[in-house]
């Protein structure tokens, strides 16, 4: 599904990733743990074409799309969720739903069908459509970020430590979507740095 080959890549004169091998595979759940500064974030954003290599190869079903610029790599079926979210704070939930679905790949079917189906998964941004994304919870602005990764309807999803300062019930439920995606056949990369938040989930 998803390969790294023997990857490097940082930023500028600062080498980060040194000959990294990673593969994803579907329906796997694969947990990179580290602590800060270990590459962990570097490694997500090589794959979605954010952090350029300076050799290597990222490999997504065969075809080598290592030097895609960052916009295609959506479109080829890969979501991701950054760390503290990056949303578009002052557009709308509904908003930051349409821009999701914007970037979707040509496979990808109806967009209503997309975004009906995303909006059951998180019921609760159906109540805040119209509301601004700063002014959601920490939660809540979790669930938006990974809604508007799921709107790709993705082969692999990339998430960079999605329970980070959320209370138990959210966590639980971002939990219940990994499995969700796991269930799907979805290839999940998940970053984390609290062992016991990824041990019940993660198959490598």
């Amino acid at each position: 599904m998803l390969e790294l080959k023997a990857v490097n890549a940082g930023y500028g004169d600062v080498q980060v990733l040194f000959d990294l091998d990673i593969d994803a595979r579907s329906g796997e759940i694969l947990c990179l743990l580290g602590r800060n500064g270990a590459g962990k974030t570097t490694t997500l954003r090589a794959i979605m074409g954010l952090v350029p290599l300076s050799s290597g190869q990222i490999i997504l079903d065969g075809e080598n799309v290592s030097a895609l610029p960052p916009e295609q790599i959506p479109r080829r079926g890969v979501g991701y969720v950054p760390q503290g979210r990056r949303l578009f704070s002052e557009l709308s939930v509904a908003q930051n739903i349409e821009i999701g679905l914007m970037a979707r790949p040509k496979r990808a079917g109806d967009a209503t069908a997309t975004r009906d189906r995303v909006l059951d998964i998180f019921p609760r941004l159906k109540e805040r459509m119209s509301q601004r994304a700063s002014t959601l919870s920490g939660g809540e602005q979790q669930m938006l970020a990974t809604a508007r990764a799921l709107c790709l309807e993705p082969r692999v999803l990339l998430l960079d430590e999605p329970t980070e300062g959320l209370q138990p019930s959210m966590i639980d439920s971002i939990r219940d979507v990994i499995i969700q995606m796991k269930q799907e056949k979805v290839a999940v990369i998940l970053v984390e740095q609290r062992i016991d938040a990824v041990l019940s989930l993660a198959d490598r």
